[in-house]
């Protein structure tokens, strides 16, 4: 389980970071992987609304964002975002990052291509301003709820508070730590509890993540999927994201990963190897499954499709038979 943090104080060591730092903290106890973004340090660019996301699912402006935050987006299991009131909304550098996420709008609205992950993310806010009005925290919650919606999170809900201006206000709260761990036990220990099952090849850029996406898009919330390579390759197969794009699938923005660090969030349950052979390493805990399927990387795109295909029939019978007969209740070493 990844969970990345966004916080949007200018302020290095305000109360937003102590809010987000606390929250961050209590999930790590659910053996959770973290990452907290300093926002106001990312060199991204405002959106310049040309429109041109709408045709192509890719922002024109090359900086931070699509290099290192939408790549984090799409291999979060929880996106965590974190703003003092502005004028009723975020921080500038924050509404940046907002902002600059219409580019996966379009992909998911324009273009209709699914985040295989769409169902399971989730999205929670963390806010705090200094006054004490109703309507404080009005215009961040509705801005909160449609980015979550755009970068295909479920809303959590938010904890917020009101009247902190001073340093050392939010510390000094006295039901703030209570509140973090109600809502960390209520939907992220859920999350912890869930099977495993891990998907390896070589390079974990074509046969695992088309595995892992196929799982995630049927398992739904009920599993948790990981892919990971032995030698990874430093970027995704393009042709890949193609054939999976024509099952309306997105496969953009994911980054190779080793098994090591696949196995660094959860020890699977089940681990599908798929042409590692002898370089995939043994992990302890873990039943295996063999799919000697061919390396589709630098073959036509005929030969992907059909490596495509065979993997999406073995993970649904894989997904299927997960439910019927529980058989990833029992591991074995």
């Amino acid at each position: 389980m990844f969970i990345l943090g966004l916080q949007g104080s200018p302020r290095k060591n305000g109360n937003t970071n102590f809010l987000l730092s606390a929250f961050i903290d209590e999930t790590k106890k659910y053996g959770a992987q973290t990452k907290i973004v300093q926002v106001s340090k990312k060199k991204i660019l405002p959106c310049i609304g040309c429109g041109s996301c709408e045709k192509t699912g890719i922002c024109v402006i090359k900086d931070e964002m699509g290099s290192e935050i939408i790549p984090l987006f799409r291999k979060a299991d929880v996106i965590v975002l974190a703003s003092p009131i502005f004028f009723y909304s975020t921080t500038a550098q924050m509404k940046i990052i907002i902002d600059r996420s219409q580019s996966l709008w379009s992909r998911k609205y324009r273009l209709q291509l699914a985040d295989p992950c769409s169902k399971t993310r989730r999205g929670f806010l963390l806010s705090l301003g200094a006054t004490k009005g109703d309507d404080l925290f009005y215009g961040v919650s509705l801005t909160a709820k449609y980015f979550f919606d755009a970068v295909d999170a479920v809303d959590e809900g938010s904890l917020t508070y009101r009247h902190i201006e001073n340093k050392g206000d939010m510390e000094k709260h006295p039901t703030v730590i209570k509140d973090i761990c109600s809502k960390v036990e209520k939907f992220i220990k859920p999350l912890s509890e869930k099977k495993t099952v891990l998907f390896a090849c070589v390079e974990n850029a074509c046969r695992s993540q088309m595995a892992a996406g196929f799982a995630q898009k049927i398992a739904k919330d009920k599993i948790n999927i990981l892919c990971g390579g032995s030698k990874p390759s430093e970027k995704i197969n393009q042709t890949m994201i193609d054939v999976m794009r024509e099952k309306g699938i997105d496969m953009a923005y994911r980054i190779p990963g080793s098994i090591d660090q696949a196995v660094n969030e959860a020890v699977p349950s089940l681990t599908v190897t798929m042409g590692c052979g002898e370089k995939c390493p043994n992990i302890q805990g873990t039943k295996y499954l063999d799919w000697d399927l061919p390396d589709p990387a630098g073959k036509s795109v005929d030969f992907m499709r059909n490596v495509r295909d065979e993997i999406e029939k073995r993970v649904t019978k894989l997904i299927s038979r997960s439910f019927e007969n529980s058989f990833l209740q029992d591991r074995q070493t």
